[in-house]
């Protein structure tokens, strides 16, 4: 590949994700997961569409369909919320290997019996479709909040169902059906405790870590919090264990274990996962072939409808048999079995085996996602409303975010008062600072407060200072000048803004550092 080359490559790869992060608008407007604005895009670029581009390579869409799964399994687990799925383990756990194996078994015989595939090429539709999408199913429920037991079962259950089928589907395609079931339920099993031992062990050493090592900037945090989830994956598929589920369950404990900058860090990984989703769906689209989809579609909708109206539902009310769950809610789980990239990326690895009829398994799964996406994910909060379970039974989670100081037109200042700093014994009300900069923390002996008025401020003291843009320079001036003047500063003739007093001209350019600028002359830490 020339430079040249290259840079059409950039300029082609920079405009599709333009377009893809402004169809998401479009999505979230219409009720319809991005992932069929993502393969749209693919297919458009493919060779049936306006771009003409010629792409069949499965080996290669495999693995990096891997390597954004592995992303978005990462940047699911850091956002979810482990007093929301911890109630719903049990039957996350369940509905992800019971209810697997039903819908596993219901769909096969569907798809043999009724659609007239082989029994192999059966029971891989059935293993491909038994995966579910969290990506897919909270893309359509943002408008309308479930109770939070709802959320977690459905988070939970998209996180741990991952790992079997994907055992099923590399155990099909290698040597079709088992001769021994027992045999095949034990190596899911091992594979299984093998990925949950070690992503629990590398998220607590990982959080561990986190928490007890300072890195010297902190854009570090978020890159080092996914790279031990991302190694979490790489040793869990090394040790012949569940990678998918080691990821996963070392993200959930990383989420929660309250590390730094963890704001930051989910941000970065969200970032990372609405890359891996974009791409991979853009890849997906180009990989299929349109035309060669009409001799499939029949056999899709089949399938699809016994998926939707017998499989899932039955796997749905077998996996729950065991506890008390109001058929309301059981009927929405069903319906929110929404399938997205996991099914299109497993349905790459019969292509890579060169299992028979490899093809028209994939074309099945990606017409069976399309149709049936198309029809469960508009109508899914609509199902919701209907059976009163839009509206929480408990108070919803209060959002709170960052808000980036650049959109507020704010800076964070830093400073701290140092051995010879005039700063010790002045009061909080007596800085003067000007009007639209206030101090909103005081760090004390390890200890931080919201200091009021009267707060005597103390040797050692770090404060942070929150300032509009026009005034920044003006209240830096003025911490410069209680440091070296105390309270007296303005009288004394120290240089330094009064309270009240303009910022200087065209004093609008930004800090050092977003988070952080420390004035001159007030200190060291």
């Amino acid at each position: 590949m020339s430079v040249d080359h290259l840079n059409e490559l950039l300029l082609l790869g920079s405009l599709v994700l333009l377009i893809a992060v402004a169809a998401v608008r479009l999505s979230s407007r219409s009720g319809l997961p991005s992932l069929l604005i993502y393969l749209g895009i693919g297919v458009a670029i493919g060779q049936d569409g306006l771009g003409g581009v010629f792409f069949d390579n499965a080996a290669l869409t495999q693995l990096l369909g891997y390597t954004a799964l592995v992303v978005i399994l990462a940047e699911g687990g850091l956002g979810t919320k482990w007093k929301e799925i911890r109630p719903a383990l049990p039957r996350a756990a369940l509905l992800s290997t019971l209810g697997v194996a039903v819908s596993v078994g219901v769909t096969a015989a569907g798809a043999h019996y009724l659609a007239g595939l082989e029994w192999r090429q059966a029971l891989l539709i059935g293993a491909v479709v038994s995966s579910t999408d969290a990506a897919a199913v909270f893309s359509v429920l943002r408008s309308v909040p479930l109770p939070a037991r709802l959320t977690g079962i459905l988070e939970a259950e998209s996180g741990f169902n991952d790992a079997p089928v994907v055992i099923l589907v590399v155990a099909f395609s290698t040597a079709g059906p088992a001769e021994h079931w027992y045999v095949l339920i034990g190596e899911i099993a091992l594979e299984l405790a093998i990925g949950a031992a070690i992503g629990l062990a590398i998220g607590w050493l990982g959080s561990y870590a986190m928490r007890h090592v300072a890195l010297p900037a902190s854009g570090l945090y978020p890159i080092a919090v996914m790279a031990i989830a991302v190694s979490a994956y790489a040793a869990g598929a090394l040790a012949h264990g569940s990678g998918f589920l080691a990821v996963y369950l070392a993200a959930v404990i990383l989420g929660n274990a309250k590390l730094p900058h963890s704001a930051a860090t989910r941000g970065f990984a969200e970032g990372l996962g609405w890359i891996g989703q974009i791409g991979m769906f853009v890849l997906l689209g180009l990989l299929v072939t349109p035309h060669n989809l009409l001799d499939d579609v029949i056999p899709a909708l089949l399938i699809g409808l016994i998926l939707t109206a017998v499989a899932r539902p039955l796997s749905v009310f077998v996996g729950l048999l065991p506890f008390r769950v109001p058929w309301q809610e059981k009927t929405l789980l069903s319906w929110a079995g929404l399938r997205g990239a996991v099914p299109i990326v497993l349905a790459t690895i019969p292509m890579v085996n060169d299992v028979p009829g490899s093809e028209t398994v994939f074309n099945i799964v990606f017409v069976l996602v399309v149709v049936y996406t198309l029809i469960q994910g508009p109508t899914l909060p609509w199902l919701a409303r209907r059976l009163r379970l839009g509206d929480t039974e408990e108070a919803a989670d209060l959002g709170i975010e960052s808000a980036p100081l650049e959109r507020l037109r704010g800076h964070l200042l830093s400073t701290s008062i140092g051995p010879t700093s005039r700063m010790h014994g002045v009061e909080v009300g007596e800085l003067r600072m000007p009007a639209g900069a206030a101090v909103t923390l005081v760090v004390r002996d390890g200890t931080s407060f919201v200091p009021s008025p009267t707060t005597v401020l103390r040797r050692g003291d770090e404060l942070l200072v929150v300032a509009t843009d026009p005034v920044r320079d003006a209240a830096e001036n003025r911490l410069q000048a209680v440091s070296q003047g105390g309270k007296l500063a303005g009288w004394l003739g120290t240089a330094g803004a009064a309270a009240g007093g303009p910022g200087k001209p065209g004093a609008s350019g930004r800090s050092r550092t977003r988070e952080e600028r420390r004035p001159k002359g007030s200190g060291s830490r």
